[in-house]
């Protein structure tokens, strides 16, 4: 099913694109990825992608810019050399904090960045778990969504950890950690708080009994971890026995490294959805999505349903 397949990794996670390519057992293809002398992204398929189905691994981390302009020519390229579909397989989408107007005169760049997308020609989004999941609703193709949640179930169930609380960090997160603490029979506590400025926060109180309990904070972004940290503080005053944090995309900017290096936070759960490697967080933990990115991808492939990735 995989014979008229392409595999191509872009550079912002080649070590995640090599990762996908060995569990489908299927050769990255052969792609020039450099810059003209000015700075201009310079991408070319060395290999022919005629009649196949395309499917273009790129991360949207730091540097954003760079790796969504990337993207949007690789797509382009392969439309051009009559790939039969485009799919963009996006593990951490940039932009998806701005995904609606809550001040006056600013933009909702994560609808931007759909419009890209399809102004190019992809024909399918894949990405995990967006900032908010209304923003499928910014396209007009396919999105499949995945979530990072049944790896981060199954890490704490091998944990074997009694009293377990998972925790959200704010109102919004707030189904995303009920979903994982059903998935673990725990209970649910969630973090009132406010942001007065943008990478601000002030933390208010928890709703919900974490006295005496091992609290996971689950989110889907830790940037600047002022948020996590905070929150982690405020856990241990009101009497948590742990606390320990599962997050999906590690943007980990600014002073997190620090921050986190210098909180009681047990341990930072991550995915690898964004390259880590030069974070020196003593405590972290990188559990990897190749295997769910690869499964979905063989999946979309062979026509078969994906929901059984996520029961």
């Amino acid at each position: 099913m995989l014979e008229n397949v392409a595999l191509i990794g872009g550079s912002s996670h080649p070590s995640l694109a090599k990762k996908i390519s060995e569990l489908l057992e299927l050769p990255l293809t052969d792609t020039l990825l450099t810059r003209f002398s000015d700075g201009e992204i310079r991408v070319q398929i060395n290999e022919s992608v005629r009649e196949k189905r395309v499917f273009i691994v790129q991360s949207l981390c730091n540097p954003a810019n760079d790796n969504i302009m990337e993207l949007l020519l690789l797509i382009d390229a392969a439309k051009r050399a009559s790939a039969k579909e485009v799919n963009a397989v996006i593990p951490y989408y940039a932009y998806a904090r701005q995904d609606r107007k809550d001040q006056p005169r600013v933009p909702i760049s994560a609808k931007v960045v759909a419009n890209l997308l399809q102004s190019v020609g992809a024909d399918r989004v894949v990405v995990v778990d967006l900032h908010a999941e209304q923003i499928q609703g910014f396209f007009d193709i396919p999105v499949e969504h995945i979530t990072a949640l049944p790896l981060f179930a199954e890490y704490l169930k091998n944990l074997g950890l009694e009293d377990l609380v998972i925790v959200s960090p704010d109102a919004g997160g707030a189904k995303r950690a009920n979903k994982l603490a059903k998935k673990l029979g725990a209970e649910l506590a969630i973090i009132y708080k406010m942001r007065p400025r943008p990478n601000a926060v002030e933390v208010f109180d928890v709703i919900g009994n974490v006295e005496g309990k091992n609290c996971v904070i689950v989110d889907d972004i830790v940037d600047t971890a002022g948020t996590l940290v905070a929150a982690a503080d405020m856990l241990l005053q009101k009497g948590a026995k742990s606390v320990r944090a599962c997050i999906t995309h590690g943007v980990l900017s600014g002073p997190a490294v620090e921050r986190i290096n210098n909180s009681k936070l047990t341990e930072l759960v991550i995915t690898d959805t964004i390259p880590t490697d030069d974070k020196p967080i003593e405590n972290k933990k990188v559990l990897s999505i190749a295997p769910t990115i690869a499964e979905v991808i063989r999946r979309i492939v062979e026509g078969k349903p994906l929901s059984i990735l996520f029961e």
